[in-house]
C-alpha cells in the first residue's frame, strides 16, 4: 500500500484499514507459529503498512 492512496482516506477509512491490517497480521501470526506460512516476507510487509496508516493518522491530527 501506498503513502498517496492513505492521504486520500478520511479518519474512518483509516481507521477501517488499521483494523483489517492488524487483523491480516493476528492471522499471518498464527500461520507462522503453525507452520503453514511459506512466504514469511508477508509479516514484514503487513508491519510496515501497519506503521505508514499510523503515521498518516498521525499526521492527519488523530
Amino acid at each position: 500500500m501506498k503513502t498517496s492512496e492513505l492521504l486520500t482516506k478520511d479518519q474512518a477509512g483509516l481507521t477501517k484499514e488499521l483494523n483489517d491490517l492488524l487483523k491480516a497480521q493476528f492471522g499471518l501470526r498464527m500461520q507462522m507459529a503453525t507452520q503453514q506460512l511459506s512466504n514469511t516476507a508477508q509479516l514484514k510487509n503487513v508491519r510496515r503498512d501497519i506503521a505508514r496508516v499510523k503515521t498518516v493518522m498521525t499526521q492527519k491530527g488523530a
